[in-house]
């Protein structure tokens, strides 16, 4: 166990902190050092998960003090998408979001945290309650106004409080910041916090023991603030750097569109118009690390397009119909797929990996 959680460093700035919520500066905080395990990949075979998500502790630069053994989701093959989806809907919260949510009130836990406070749209909020909970520790989670019934009733039955703002969803963040400058909660912020992206990165640390050490040609993903999107990226470059692995996918984005700021920059605003209110936990106009993005996409010969509601509409019934029940904003990736297809960007024959992100019993 580390007797105190590692340090913060602003990759801009190279600033250090032993804890903050962002640098002085303004910009997102990093790990200060990013473990690597040592020595071969283990044989798949005899790699023990009993531990859920936390047996990748070689990567993982936190302790696992509020943990409800998460991780481990199915890889199965989706015949009718010609791929294989991750069933992230399976987690105890019922979305991808507990992998961020159980390293970052865990980073929480063992700095002595007695109150956090998050900003979510519904999952993230849900996740981050529930592993407070499990952690003795009092949250608060700033909602927009028109936050899910069935996501309010989760963050209020895991004893934390949410608080609900009108406006926009930037409103949302903004009260949230305000009651963090004020001392009023420590900031397990899904966008701003480095132990949530060290989180997401087990997606990418089980993928590849799923399939032998083997990485897909590219895994699809859907892409608001990217916090699984940077976690595959981190997490696969992770596996590649420890000689786990011997290369990265493309990571290919699926944003909302008129909410789709990655698509205007890559593709231009006509790219990325329109308008979404299917994929209701994607529609973020501005990520926090917009650039890490627009960087991996780089790094990964990557893209990102914008999907309307009808063809995340359709794709959600293609969806059910198959025996995947989701919720709509995780039909936005297999819906990307389609259409990445469709455009050559992927080939006929490309292997290629998708999650499915969140449940429709949420919904």
């Amino acid at each position: 166990m580390n007797e105190s959680p590692p340090s913060l460093r602003c990759p801009d700035c190279d600033r250090t902190y032993a804890d903050r919520w962002r640098c002085e500066c303004g910009h997102p905080l990093d790990y200060a050092e990013t473990p690597l395990p040592d020595g071969p990949a283990p044989d798949p075979a005899a790699f023990d998960t009993r531990a859920g998500l936390w047996s990748f502790d070689g990567f993982l630069p936190e302790d696992p003090l509020a943990t409800l053994g998460e991780g481990t989701t199915p890889l199965v093959r989706a015949e009718g998408w010609d791929a294989s989806f991750k069933l992230e809907y399976v987690f105890p919260t019922g979305s991808f979001k507990d992998r961020g949510a159980t390293t970052t009130v865990s980073r929480a836990a063992a700095l002595g945290v007695d109150t956090l406070v998050e900003d979510s749209s519904g999952n993230a909020g849900a996740a981050i309650a529930t592993y407070a909970a499990r952690a003795g520790i009092d949250a608060e989670i700033y909602v927009p106004a028109s936050a899910k019934a069935s996501k309010l009733r989760a963050i209020r039955r895991a004893g934390a409080t949410p608080v609900r703002i009108e406006g926009p969803r930037q409103a949302t963040t903004d009260a949230c910041v305000d009651a963090v400058e004020a001392g009023e909660g420590w900031y397990a912020s899904h966008a701003w916090n480095p132990a949530f992206l060290a989180g997401t990165a087990t997606f990418a640390y089980e993928t590849a023991l799923q399939r032998d050490w083997d990485v897909p040609d590219a895994v699809v993903l859907p892409l608001g603030h990217g916090t699984l999107f940077l976690g595959a990226y981190r997490g696969f470059s992770a596996l590649e750097a420890a000689g786990w692995t011997d290369s990265t996918p493309r990571l290919l984005g699926a944003q909302a569109a008129g909410y789709a700021p990655v698509v205007a920059e890559l593709r231009g605003e006509e790219a990325a118009a329109g308008d979404n209110d299917a994929a209701d936990g994607i529609r973020i106009a501005e990520p926090v690390r917009r650039e890490e993005i627009l960087d991996a996409i780089a790094e990964t010969g990557g893209d990102a397009i914008a999907l309307d509601a009808a063809s995340v509409e359709r794709e959600l019934a293609a969806l059910h119909a198959a025996g995947f029940y989701t919720e709509p904003t995780c039909a936005v990736a297999p819906a990307a797929l389609r259409a990445y297809r469709e455009r050559g960007v992927l080939g006929a024959d490309a292997d290629v990996v998708v999650p499915l992100t969140g449940s429709g019993l949420k919904t």
